[in-house]
């Protein structure tokens, strides 16, 4: 691998902030001790800032030349709402909140880049350094859009990256097209009118429309899709009753829809809907349908990703830079990418072999209480950052 040996140098430093990040983890759009350690680095270097896109988002600007062109690089900061096993020292000292999904290592790779960039700029042009908060289902790319972002920070294209554990270390995974699915939640409710259980005929039963609601649902996929765009409905949750004895009222479903495009997206919607307002009127029942979109599918631009690829490339091989299977899994960045050309890749985390002692006894896989961030991963990303933005800012 080619390592900048500046970067390097400063990996013990950018570590401890990685590991003070992961004892002090912040919920979406609650970030604000982070993002002060956050400005506070950045201040400290000379790199100016801009505070309170997204609410607690902080965007660190790094000039050099004359030229106009610009660059923006992506870091989340947010942690989960969840409680860690792991006993290792800089575990979470927040019950209930935890860095599971190694944005407490982003954040640590976008440092250790701007650290550099504060002593080497390389590149004619500007390198905008965003800091995102509420990644984890706040929406937190979309809310800085909001606020301004790129009308503030005019850039021509946007690159984001995320840890992948089971890569190993020195490895990337990056395709062009669809990365990660779009995430969407439903909530219906059948309703009937109840009875007593001895009694069926004398209402009209929620629960067996409820059932074949689920089963109806997987036709859309099988019968109403192209079955070469991926889509997924998963009815989660079934809600019903409050006593053994008793027809309810009402049935509740819940769940979750993904996929790659927004146009299986749109027919999924569409006939969710008209499928729970069809059958339940075939019964003589009703329902009230709510789908909420929450965040896009994650589509590279292929242009930007063949940039990436081959940037990638030149620190670890062209070998080490794998295409990357698609993942159900959603990414907030997605709102990024619909609104500049850009790319997101993996990083390899490895195989949860780094973790030190007093690591809880699950998966080091993401979400998972036993997972810890691999703090070798730290001058390897700093180190692509830092070419992916030199490359797009080189002088012509």
């Amino acid at each position: 691998m080619k390592l900048l040996e500046p970067i390097l140098a400063d990996a013990a430093a950018l570590q401890a902030i990685r590991r003070d990040l992961h004892a002090h983890p912040e919920l979406c759009f609650e970030e604000k001790r982070t993002s002060d350690v956050v400005a506070a680095a950045l201040t400290e270097w000379g790199i100016p800032i801009h505070r309170g896109l997204g609410t607690t988002g902080v965007v660190g600007i790094v000039k050099n030349g004359s030229s106009a062109r610009a660059v923006g690089l992506r870091a989340d900061m947010d942690a989960l709402p969840m409680t860690e096993r792991n006993t290792f020292a800089h575990a979470s000292q927040h019950p209930g909140k935890m860095h599971a999904c190694g944005h407490d290592g982003h954040t640590a790779m976008l440092l250790a880049a701007a650290r550099h960039f504060a002593k080497h700029r390389h590149f004619d042009g500007t390198v905008y350094l965003i800091f995102q908060p509420a990644e984890e289902g706040g929406g937190g790319a979309r809310e800085m859009i909001k606020d301004g972002l790129f009308d503030k920070f005019p850039m021509e294209a946007v690159f984001g990256a995320h840890n992948w554990p089971g890569m190993p270390v020195g490895t990337f995974g990056v395709k062009p097209g669809p990365m990660m699915a779009s995430s969407n939640e439903f909530t219906i409710t059948v309703r009937g009118k109840g009875s007593h259980a001895a009694l069926p005929h004398m209402g009209t039963d929620p629960v067996p429309i409820a059932a074949q609601l689920v089963m109806a649902f997987q036709t859309i996929v099988t019968r109403n899709r192209n079955p070469v765009d991926p889509g997924v409905i998963s009815v989660t949750m079934m809600n019903a009753g409050e006593a053994i004895n008793v027809v309810p009222d009402t049935a509740q479903l819940r769940g979750t829809v993904r996929t790659f495009s927004i146009e299986t997206l749109d027919l999924i919607e569409r006939r969710m809907q008209e499928v729970a307002e069809g059958l339940c009127a075939s019964f003589g029942a009703s329902c009230e349908f709510h789908f909420r979109r929450n965040y896009p599918p994650t589509i590279n631009h292929p242009a930007e990703t063949a940039f990436v690829q081959h940037v990638l490339g030149d620190i670890v091989g062209a070998a080490n830079v794998q295409p990357f299977e698609p993942t159900m899994g959603a990414e907030d960045f997605s709102f990024f990418l619909q609104e500049k050309p850009g790319c997101y890749f993996m990083i390899g985390n490895g195989d949860g072999t780094h973790r030190i002692g007093g690591h809880g006894l699950g998966p080091c896989t993401l979400h998972n209480p036993s997972y810890d961030f691999n703090d070798e991963l730290i001058p390897l990303g700093a180190t692509a950052w830092v070419r992916i933005a030199e490359a797009w800012l080189a002088p012509k």
